[in-house]
C-alpha cells in the first residue's frame, strides 16, 4: 500500500480562516470536538486523509458560515428553559465502567453536560482505568473538567464513597458498573441503592450475570434506550437470574444541538461533503452507501458487503443507468489486525470491487461522513442495536436508512417511510441488495425518504425531547429516593 504524504492542517493567519474553523468546530458534537483535538486529520486505511475542513479551501465561504453559526448560537441562548432546571444544586454522581470513545461513556457525558447546564453539582467516577496514561481518557476528563464536572480520581477511595453517600442521585452506566456497588460501598450499599438510577444499554447475553446485576431489584429505577431492550431485560432477568427488574423507564435518545446545527447548515455540509469525498477519491455524483460502526461480526459489515456486491451484479445484469455506487466502512481498525477485518478485505479483493469499497479508521467524527454519504446502512445482527444513535444522526442529515428489522432500529425507522428494513442474517442479504438498488435507481424516493426521516427527528429525536424524557425519570427517582431515605434494606 503506497503511503501518501500527510497534509498538515494549518490554522493560518487570516482572521476569517480562524473564525470559520472555530465556528465549525463549535457546531460539532462533543465527541466530534474531542476527536478533532486528538487527531489533526481523518485517518483512512487507504491513505492519509486530510482534515475535513481546510482553511485555505473554504476562505470564500467563511463569512456566510460564521454568520450562520453566530445567528444559531443566539437562537439557542434565547431558547426555552431546560426541563431539567429542577436539578439545579442537586448533587449527582455518575459512575461509568470505563471512559472511552464508545457509546455508553459518551452518552453519560452528554447527561453530565445537560445537568451542568442547569446548575447541578456533578461528579464522575470511572471504575476501570489503565495504569499507564491514556490519551483518550486524559482528553475526555479534561473536557469534563472544562465543563465543571468534578472527576473523582479513584473509584475505590474515600472520596468516592463519601460522594455516593451524600449524593441526591447516583447514575450507574451499563450493567457492568454494578460490580462497583459491593466492591466499594460494602456495608454502605443499602444507603445508596434507593437513590440509584441504572442506565442500561447492553443487549448481549453475557451481560446477564448475577455478579453484575444482583442489586437491580433494589434500586430506584432502570433506564433503557428502547422498548425492545427493556422487554428483553425483563424476560431474561426473570428467566435466567430469577430476579425482578425495578421500575423501568424507556428513554429514546436525541441528537445534540451541535450535531443538528451541522445537519441544518448547507454551507458546512457542502464543505464537509467535498473534502471527505475528495479524500476517498469519489466524485460528487457518485452514490455512497455507508455503514458507520465498529467493525465486528455483530455489526454485519460482512453481510453488507455481500449485499453490495450482489447489488452491483444486479445493476450490471439489468444494464441499469445509475451513477457509480460505493460502499464505505467507517469503523475499521487494521492496527488490531482482527481475523474478521482481514476476511472483509479478502472478500473485497476476491470480488474485485476494491475500487468501490473504502475502509475508514474508526472515529466518532461522524458529522463529516454523514454529510458526505447518500444512504446509511444499519446492519446490526442478532437482536440488533439497543437503540442505535447513528441512525437518528443520519436521519438528521436527511439520509434514508437501510436497517435490520431488529432491536431499537424498529422504534426509529418507519419501514417504507423513513427507511427500508430487511431481515437479520443471511436471509437479509438479497433484500438489502434489492433495497440498495431501489434507492440507487429512484432518486426522488431516496430524497423523499431522507426528508421524512429528518421530519421524524424534529418531531421526537432532538436533545430537547431526550431532556424532557430524562427529566420525567429523574423527578420520579428523586421522589422515590426521598420516600425511602429513612428505610434500610436488609
Amino acid at each position: 500500500m503506497a503511503k501518501h504524504a500527510t497534509t498538515a492542517v494549518g490554522w493560518g493567519h487570516h482572521h476569517l480562516q480562524k473564525r470559520w474553523l472555530l465556528a465549525l468546530l463549535l457546531m460539532l458534537s462533543v465527541s466530534t470536538v474531542i476527536v478533532f483535538c486528538i487527531r489533526a486529520a481523518f485517518d483512512s486505511c487507504d491513505r492519509n486523509v486530510p482534515s475535513a475542513v481546510s482553511a485555505a479551501n473554504v476562505i470564500g465561504l467563511a463569512p456566510n458560515a460564521v454568520q450562520v453559526a453566530e445567528k444559531r448560537a443566539l437562537q439557542i441562548a434565547a431558547g426555552k428553559p431546560s426541563p431539567l432546571s429542577f436539578m439545579k444544586s442537586k448533587i449527582v454522581l455518575l459512575v461509568s465502567h470505563e471512559l472511552s470513545l464508545s457509546g455508553g461513556p459518551l452518552l453519560l457525558m452528554d447527561l453530565a453536560f445537560l445537568l451542568r447546564s442547569v446548575g447541578a453539582e456533578v461528579y464522575w467516577i470511572t471504575i476501570m482505568k489503565p495504569s499507564e496514561t491514556d490519551e483518550v481518557i486524559y482528553s475526555l476528563e479534561h473536557k469534563m473538567l472544562d465543563r465543571g464536572v468534578q472527576v473523582v480520581s479513584s473509584a475505590k477511595g474515600t472520596e468516592a464513597i463519601n460522594t455516593a453517600l451524600r449524593a441526591d442521585l447516583v447514575v450507574l452506566n451499563t450493567a457492568v458498573a454494578g460490580k462497583w456497588l459491593d466492591a466499594v460501598l460494602k456495608e454502605d450499599v443499602h444507603h445508596v441503592l434507593p437513590k440509584v438510577l441504572w442506565w442500561i444499554h447492553e443487549m448481549r447475553g453475557h451481560y446477564f450475570k448475577l455478579d453484575y446485576v444482583k442489586h437491580l431489584p433494589f434500586v430506584a429505577g432502570a433506564m433503557i434506550d428502547s422498548h425492545v431492550t427493556a422487554e428483553h431485560w425483563k424476560n431474561r432477568t426473570q428467566e435466567r437470574l430469577k430476579i425482578k427488574m425495578p421500575e423501568t423507564y424507556v428513554v429514546h435518545l436525541g441528537n445534540s444541538k451541535e450535531l443538528m446545527q451541522v445537519a441544518e447548515d448547507s454551507v458546512a455540509k457542502r464543505v464537509l461533503r467535498e473534502h471527505v469525498r475528495e479524500s476517498l477519491g469519489v466524485r460528487n455524483e457518485d452514490l455512497l452507501f455507508a455503514l458507520i460502526n465498529s467493525v465486528s461480526r455483530g455489526k454485519g459489515q460482512d453481510l453488507f458487503l455481500r449485499s453490495f456486491s450482489e447489488a452491483l451484479q444486479l445493476i450490471k445484469e439489468k444494464k441499469m443507468q445509475v451513477p457509480p455506487l460505493h460502499a464505505v466502512i467507517v469503523g475499521s481498525d487494521m492496527s488490531a489486525q482482527t481475523k474478521f477485518e482481514t476476511e472483509l478485505r479478502d472478500y473485497v479483493m476476491q470480488k474485485k470491487i476494491q475500487d468501490r469499497v473504502h475502509f475508514v479508521n474508526k472515529t466518532l467524527t461522524v458529522a463529516p461522513y454523514l454529510a458526505a454519504i447518500d444512504v446509511l446502512v444499519q446492519n446490526s445482527q442478532a437482536r440488533g442495536e439497543c437503540f442505535g444513535r447513528i441512525t437518528i444522526e443520519a436521519m438528521a442529515f436527511q439520509l434514508p436508512v437501510l436497517g435490520t428489522a431488529a432491536g431499537g432500529t424498529r422504534e426509529i425507522v418507519v419501514n417504507g417511510t423513513t427507511g427500508l428494513l430487511h431481515p437479520v442474517g443471511k436471509e437479509g442479504v438479497t433484500p438489502l441488495a434489492k433495497n440498495i438498488v431501489k434507492l440507487a435507481t429512484h432518486v426522488e424516493r431516496r430524497l423523499t425518504i431522507g426528508k421524512r426521516g429528518y421530519e421524524r427527528v424534529k418531531e421526537r429525536f432532538l436533545e430537547q425531547h431526550m431532556a424532557e424524557r430524562i427529566a420525567g425519570v429523574l423527578k420520579e427517582v428523586l421522589r422515590k429516593s426521598k420516600n425511602k431515605s429513612s428505610t434500610h434494606l436488609d
